[in-house]
């Protein structure tokens, strides 16, 4: 193709030429420059690094509209308007103040029917802004009446150990059960995560009492099949046994009532290495042993299948040994100055909207 720039509409100038000063955004110009200096489509394509139709497209867009055809692309749509600071805000209103009809939270396309715009609008001013309607997260304000005595008690153990002594946070997850599927799960493939039934036979329970050394990681655990304060008892002396005597032993641990009995009590006068501080009610958060739970039922216990409870016991010993051959401590950082703080601002928005005052 041969072209005469002189007589185009609108006509366009001379420009260097070559690989080296071919830049990015002079493509079009380039192309029609050494089309109408008679160079051949393969030559341009070599000189330019565009493709063949992309070479085509810009040769007949000048000969269509001249210049002016060169200045804006056919191929892409024209950009949306912004959206106006009224939309958003009216967006970001019904998000946090308002149900949709028959539903108790918006989804991205309800938003977009009830505001007129795209979904993908909505999604954007929702992720600009950090909300996630379909996500819940539950919670409690603690109402003891010792709650920054016990909070301040738990956290300095864990910033500010006392010297000479091991801080353990303690617990039981009880009533773990040893599930057996109906059927046997599908694998995993590509675009198909792996499956399991969702009925079970429940092949019987155990309680996994759990000592988690806040200095090294370390768990002491042991399986029972109750949690009276029998065990809890039994619990407390292997954690003797499994400690240097020298050290005196602070314990975190919840309110649960089996760790207040007057068996407990002689006990520990027995013991008087040992020193229990409990939590405050409805606050188990503030026991790290609760985030230890949190992993072995995620990486053992949830997917599993076990035939017994004794076959689920090994399976969470067999965890126990892994992870205590290298542990890695959980570094808690939350001051108890901060914590109170959130509780405070978390009762002030409580109390708000028991008296229908907008937050």
């Amino acid at each position: 193709m041969h072209m005469d720039l002189s007589r185009g509409p609108g006509a366009i100038g001379s420009i260097d030429r070559g690989p080296e000063h071919v830049a990015e955004g002079d493509l079009a110009c380039a192309i029609v420059v050494l089309s109408a200096e008679g160079h051949g489509t393969m030559e341009i394509m070599r000189r330019t690094g565009i493709s063949k139709p992309t070479v085509w497209r810009w040769q007949e867009r000048y000969l269509e509209a001249g210049v002016g055809g060169l200045l804006r692309d056919k191929s892409r749509p024209p950009g949306n308007k912004p959206l106006s600071s009224a939309i958003t805000m009216q967006v970001l209103t019904k998000t946090m103040q308002e149900a949709p009809p028959g539903a108790t939270h918006w989804s991205v396309r309800s938003m977009a029917r009830a505001v007129g715009i795209s979904h993908t609008s909505v999604q954007n001013i929702w992720r600009e802004h950090g909300l996630k309607p379909h996500l819940v997260d539950t919670f409690k304000v603690s109402n003891d009446p010792a709650l920054a005595e016990k909070v301040k008690d738990v956290v300095g153990l864990y910033l500010d150990p006392p010297d000479k002594a091991l801080v353990f946070s303690v617990d039981e997850k009880s009533q773990i059960q040893a599930p057996d599927r109906s059927q046997p799960g599908l694998p995993m493939k590509k675009g198909r995560a792996g499956t399991m039934t969702h009925d079970y036979k429940r092949n019987g329970t155990t309680t996994l009492f759990a000592a988690l050394n806040v200095l090294d990681g370390k768990v002491i655990g042991q399986c029972m099949k109750r949690h009276r304060h029998q065990e809890f008892i039994r619990f407390l002396n292997r954690i003797d046994r499994e400690t240097p005597k020298h050290l005196n032993l602070h314990l975190i641990v919840g309110n649960y009532a089996t760790h207040k009995t007057p068996e407990v009590k002689r006990w520990l006068k027995r013991h008087r290495r040992f020193h229990l501080h409990f939590t405050p009610t409805s606050a188990s958060w503030l026991n790290l042993i609760e985030r230890f739970f949190a992993e072995i039922t995620r990486r053992r216990i949830r997917r599993g299948i076990f035939k017994s409870a004794a076959e689920l016991e090994q399976a969470i010993y067999d965890y126990l040994a892994i992870h205590n051959h290298n542990p890695v401590p959980f570094v808690w950082k939350a001051t108890a100055t901060a914590i109170l703080e959130k509780i405070t601002r978390a009762r002030k928005t409580l109390d708000a909207l028991k008296e229908g005052i907008k937050c």
